[in-house]
């Protein structure tokens, strides 16, 4: 193959590939009589190779780093993860369309792309005015978005969200919106909250604090007021804590 054919094929630009041989990512191939690289499948794949890399943030040196690991492998072997990699971005793709035909079929305000299993979720808790309920939904929904939670995690909820008691605890929070940061009601309260989370919920969800999305508990804190920020943080502390036990 010719650079612009083997440039068709994988998608890419000619440009890019040039660029690539600049910084000795993609290695020249063996030129023909006339001057012209040729490319080979094993050409193509390591340029697909490159293109799904960068795709999914990789620097440029980090993508050096997988190649060189991929270089004592089988072509069969590299063409295999190479397509289950494509299979997740498709199935991903998918799943981005289905929920923007949610919307689209929707009038404004109608919907909310909501994942099946946070829908159904939702679907199970009481209804309730409270301010802090509302919020929780919306973070629930942001992160829904971002991919964090799961089918596992949400059903693991459920026994939460469909308990009456909890909006009691939604109603002590909402009383802190005009307290002091060192009101006697705040650790109480963040313990009982965290105590009301099942065992099941930090059983389905990954150890540590990797699934807090990262700036999101900042973003989060900052829409509390002071009082009520202090418990929230106290409550994903514990959280933390606790999913790493």
């Amino acid at each position: 193959m010719r650079i612009g054919e083997i440039a068709a094929v994988v998608g890419v630009t000619t440009r890019a590939i040039r660029h690539y041989h600049h910084v000795g990512l993609l290695p020249e191939p063996e030129r023909r009589p006339n001057g012209y690289r040729a490319y080979s499948l094993r050409d193509a794949v390591l340029l697909a190779r490159v293109r799904r890399l960068t795709e999914v943030g990789l620097s440029l040196d980090e993508v050096r780093d997988v190649l060189a690991d991929d270089a004592g492998r089988e072509l069969a072997d590299v063409l295999t993860e190479l397509d289950a990699d494509l299979a997740r971005q498709e199935a991903e793709i998918q799943e981005r369309r289905r929920r923007l035909a949610v919307l689209l079929a929707a009038g404004p305000g109608d919907a909310e792309p909501l994942s099946p299993g946070l829908a159904a979720l939702l679907a199970k808790a009481p209804p309730t005015d409270s301010p802090a309920a509302a919020k929780d939904r919306e973070h629930l929904t942001l992160l829904d978005a971002a991919g964090v939670g799961g089918q596992e995690v949400y059903a693991a909820l459920g026994p939460l969200a469909a308990d009456p008691a909890v909006l009691a605890l939604y109603v002590r929070l909402d009383e802190l919106a005009e307290a002091d940061v060192d009101d006697p009601r705040i650790a109480p309260l963040a313990a009982e909250l965290v105590a009301a989370v099942p065992d099941e919920v930090f059983a389905a969800i990954p150890a540590g604090d990797g699934v807090v999305v990262s700036g999101f508990k900042e973003a989060l804190l900052a829409e509390y007021a002071p009082a009520q920020a202090e418990v929230v943080r106290l409550v994903m502390e514990a959280f933390i804590e606790r999913g790493r036990g």
